[in-house]
């Protein structure tokens, strides 16, 4: 039998730790597996394109278990009130093919982003980082906010949005939470005046300029979360090149196809994160870097997140059983499940 989690099950998954817990304990699961990088079969997601958006799917495996995510992206379903993003996963045993889980993947997409987001602050953002700017307030914000407080004792939040609807959606979300000082800002540029770490995420499949160089101070580090498929970007291709810039990265080929990097030609320098992280390369140099996660997402973060919700879901008995395979008294007498003899 296959596990299923549907919505209501991850709701009570997570209401068994908490949301700031759950991406606390979802960031060490995919740390760990970042650790283990080199053991995973590795590819760049499966995408087709359309003119308003696009569908991938985002596989790998390990010696053990076989995971991949399904999950679109379309811009243009927030002017019929429907999800730009959804998604579902599923995980199966590396050695029989035989499927174990199969869960919505929409919520624990924006549990993944925030914790892979703060797994990159933890190893590149100066340690003496206060204040963060978001820059796009949409349905990845509060995930950011809980994620950065929770972990890196992140407190000031400077929020913009060209939509001040989504700004006010997250005050009244998180605005009664003490330990948060949320400030609502009047233009980008209000928003950076005080920030040690920027955090863009914006929903426009587009080459858009959402930072500048000159808006961007040394020493900062900068969470590009939003430019994350071909033709959809958010900064401007300068600051990636300027003299005191590091860019890192999950997985070059897949970020050199829909990253920030797409801008940049082919040979452009970049790191992968998993090398920080293993101590196999350098990430901050000192006070002044400017750091750059140019964030896509990347299937084993998924990966981890499909491990997390099995062993909870295990834990806590959550979910139901469901018979997405035929158990046949004959493997091969399929036609006897369809058809009963007479």
């Amino acid at each position: 039998m296959t596990q299923f989690i549907d919505i209501n099950d991850m709701q009570k998954l997570v209401s068994h730790l908490g949301v700031a817990g759950f991406i606390r304990e979802l960031l060490s699961y995919i740390e760990h597996d970042f650790q283990r990088w080199e053991k995973f079969d590795k590819s760049p997601r499966v995408a087709n394109h359309s003119e308003v958006g696009v569908i991938e799917l985002m596989p790998t495996s390990d010696e053990a278990l076989y995971g991949f995510k399904y999950v679109n992206g379309h811009p243009g379903n927030a002017l019929h009130n429907q999800l730009t993003v959804m998604s579902f996963g599923a995980l199966a045993e590396t050695a029989t093919g035989y499927p174990l889980l199969l869960s919505e993947f929409t919520l624990a997409t924006a549990l993944r982003t925030a914790a892979t987001s703060v797994l990159a602050a933890k190893y590149l953002a100066r340690q003496d980082s206060k204040s963060m700017a978001i820059i796009g307030n949409g349905a990845q914000c509060e995930f950011q906010i809980i994620g950065f407080n929770e972990i890196l004792n992140i407190t000031n939040f400077y929020l913009y949005d060209i939509d001040t609807q989504a700004t006010e959606k997250v005050l009244r979300n998180l605005g009664h939470y003490p330990y948060l000082n949320l400030h609502v800002c009047s233009s980008v540029d209000d928003a950076l005046k005080h920030a040690d770490i920027i955090t863009t995420v914006t929903a426009d499949k587009a080459y858009a300029t959402i930072l500048t160089t000159g808006q961007i101070q040394a020493g900062v580090h900068i969470n590009a979360v939003g430019g994350d498929c071909p033709g959809k970007t958010e900064l401007d291709a300068n600051i990636l090149t300027t003299e005191l810039a590091e860019v890192f990265v999950e997985y070059i080929p897949q970020t050199r196809i829909e990253g920030e990097i797409q801008q940049l030609p082919a040979d452009f320098q970049v790191t992968e994160l998993w090398q920080v992280i293993n101590g196999q390369a350098t990430g901050r140099k000192d006070k002044n870097t400017i750091t750059i996660f140019d964030s896509v997402g990347f299937a084993i973060e998924d990966f981890s997140t499909l491990r997390l919700i099995y062993d909870l879901a295990q834990k806590y008995h959550v979910g139901s059983n469901i018979a997405l395979v035929p158990t046949p008294e004959n493997p091969r007498d399929l036609y006897r499940l369809l058809v009963q003899p007479e």
